[in-house]
C-alpha cells in the first residue's frame, strides 16, 4: 500500500525511537483529537516529548514517522515493555470527533493492517490495542464501537489479500513443473492459462492430437 514517509530525524532516535527492534505484533491507537495524519506524524517528529509511534492513518493517508526496525514509545508499558519494544504502534486519526471521518480513517487504518500482516505472514492474533499493554482506555472510539467488530474488518481485508495471492498463485506453473510448461506452450500443445487447474478429457485428446501433430511426426 502507498505510504507517505516522514521519517524523525536520526539525531532524535536517542528521544524517539532508541532501540533497534525486530516487531512481532500491530498495537493499535486512537489519537484522541482531530489533526490529520501528515499533521500527526510532523508533531510527533518536532517535539522532544519521549512520545512516538510508527504510523498515523487518516481517511486519506498513511504517514510514518518511525522505521520499522526501530522501537517506538506507544504503549504506555516501560522501557522494556513488550509493546514499546517489538509492537508497531498505529494511530488511527480523527477519533476525538468521531463521524464519517473517522470511520474512514478505521476502514482505511483496517486495510492498512491486513496488508501489514499479509506482508509478514502474521494472522489476526497479531492485532493488539493499546490497553493490552498498560490497560489505558484506547483505541477509545474503537472499543466504543467494538474491537471484535474492528478486528473482523481487518480480517476481512485480509483474506480478500489471500484469495487475491491464491488466483495469482493459480496462474503461475509450480517451480518443479515450470521448464516442461514452458516447452509445452512453446510447441503449441496448450495455451499457457490455468496451469494448476484439472484437465477434462476432451482438453487431455486435443493435447495428445497436438502432440502427435507437432512432436511426434518430426
Amino acid at each position: 500500500m502507498n505510504t507517505v514517509q516522514n521519517f524523525v530525524s536520526p539525531s532524535k532516535y536517542n528521544i524517539k525511537c532508541p532501540y533497534p527492534m525486530t516487531p512481532e505484533f500491530i498495537v493499535v491507537h486512537n489519537t484522541a483529537n482531530d489533526a490529520s495524519a501528515s499533521n500527526e506524524v510532523a508533531y510527533m517528529i518536532r517535539n522532544d516529548n519521549k512520545v512516538s509511534f510508527h504510523y498515523a492513518v487518516d481517511d486519506k493517508a498513511i504517514v510514518q514517522g518511525v522505521p520499522e526496525n526501530r522501537n517506538a514509545w506507544h504503549a504506555g508499558d516501560g522501557a522494556s515493555g513488550p509493546g514499546n519494544r517489538k509492537g508497531i504502534g498505529i494511530e488511527i486519526c480523527y477519533s476525538k470527533s468521531g463521524g464519517k471521518r473517522f470511520e474512514e480513517a478505521e476502514k482505511l487504518a483496517a486495510k492498512f493492517i491486513a496488508y501489514k500482516l499479509y506482508e509478514k505472514g502474521w494472522g489476526i492474533d497479531k492485532v493488539k490495542k493499546h490497553q493490552d499493554f498498560s490497560n489505558k482506555y484506547c483505541p477509545h472510539r474503537t472499543l466504543d464501537m467494538g474491537w471484535q467488530r474492528f478486528l473482523d474488518m481487518v480480517k476481512s481485508e485480509l483474506d480478500k489479500l489471500k484469495g487475491g495471492a491464491a488466483v495469482s498463485d493459480k496462474n503461475v506453473p509450480s517451480s518443479w513443473a515450470k521448464e516442461a510448461w514452458d516447452w509445452a506452450k512453446k510447441e503449441g500443445l496448450l495455451d499457457g492459462t490455468r496451469p494448476k487447474d484439472t484437465m477434462t478429457r476432451e482438453e487431455m485428446v486435443t493435447m495428445l492430437h497436438r502432440y502427435h501433430k507437432k512432436v511426434a511426426q518430426k
